[in-house]
Formats: C-alpha cells, structure tokens, sequence
C-alpha cells in the first residue's frame, strides 16, 4: 500500500512536469497536442480508491491549467476521464475488470489500445470542446480532437510498452 502511494506520487509529480515543462510547447501542425499526463489516471490502481483518484485527477488537471493559463479546460477534461475510467476498464477487460484483477500493463494489447483510445477520446473532447467554446468551430474540435488522439495515444501505448513491465 505505502510502495503504491509512493509511485503513484511520484509519476504525478513527473508527468506533471514533463506536461507543462515539456509537452506544452509542442504543437504538431498548429493543433497536435500530446497530453500525456493522463497516464497518470490510466495508470491509476483499479483497486485504489476512487475519491482519491478523482481529486488527484482534478488537482493534476488544475495544476496544467495554472502553468498553461488554461482556466480550468483541463481540470473538467481530466475529471471527466477518471469519473468514466470504470465504464471504459469494464468495457475493455470485462470480466477481469468486474474481478478486480485488471493490472493494465499486464493485459491483452487489443484491450489496453481499446482503453486508452476511448478514454483518451473522452478527454480530449472535453478538453477541445471547452477550450474552443463554439458550436461554428466544431470542425476544429473534432479535427484537433481526433488527431490529438490519436498521436497522445500512440505515445501513452509506446510508453506502456517501454516502462512496464509486460509479462508475456
């Protein structure tokens, strides 16, 4: 228990830094952002607590919106995401998930890409859709949603990969 609020600490503490110190000053053609501190709610425990995942979701978010000057798009973004996590681990692991036994990087690829797709769509749409704020920009929504996705999604994949440890 203690080795686990000791990691989870300290990936928040460095995604954090790697977003606003790094990430944040990447645009890929003017609208690809790679948001990859929502690893951190990825990667959350699915046996931790969830009240504690919301507010640590809510502070990491709040945290990039104070060092990007964002006004809270991110806070809502990366709230949303860990309030529907349960909904998109159940979909992806099924039974695994509803047996409390998913360890995310120990799962199937096909489960993991549909994971981390669909929750990072979530939030990346909210994100966009609130940073944006009108119905006549919906195509720059949807296009700056879309591609965002999928490049902070093959990156949080390639980072699954690398970092953890895959028991096959």
């Amino acid at each position: 228990m203690k080795n686990e609020v000791i990691s989870n600490s300290i990936r928040f503490v460095l995604l954090l830094l790697l977003q606003v110190l790094v990430l944040n000053n990447v645009a890929l053609f003017g609208y690809i952002v790679p948001f990859l501190y929502v690893i951190y709610i990825l990667r959350f425990p699915v046996t931790g607590n969830r009240s504690v995942l919301l507010v640590s979701s809510f502070l990491l978010g709040l945290f990039v919106d104070i060092f990007s000057n964002t006004g809270g798009v991110h806070a809502v973004a990366s709230v949303t995401m860990a309030y529907s996590r349960p909904l998109f681990l159940k979909t992806s692991f099924g039974i695994s998930y509803e047996y409390n036994v998913v360890k995310i990087i120990e799962m199937p690829l096909g489960g993991i890409i549909t994971y981390v797709l669909g929750a990072d769509f979530v939030h990346h749409f909210i994100l966009f859709s609130l940073e944006v704020f009108s119905l006549s920009q919906w195509a720059l929504v949807l296009k700056s949603t879309l591609f965002s996705v999928l490049f902070s999604s093959l990156l949080i994949l390639i980072s699954f990969i690398l970092l953890g440890s895959r028991k096959r």
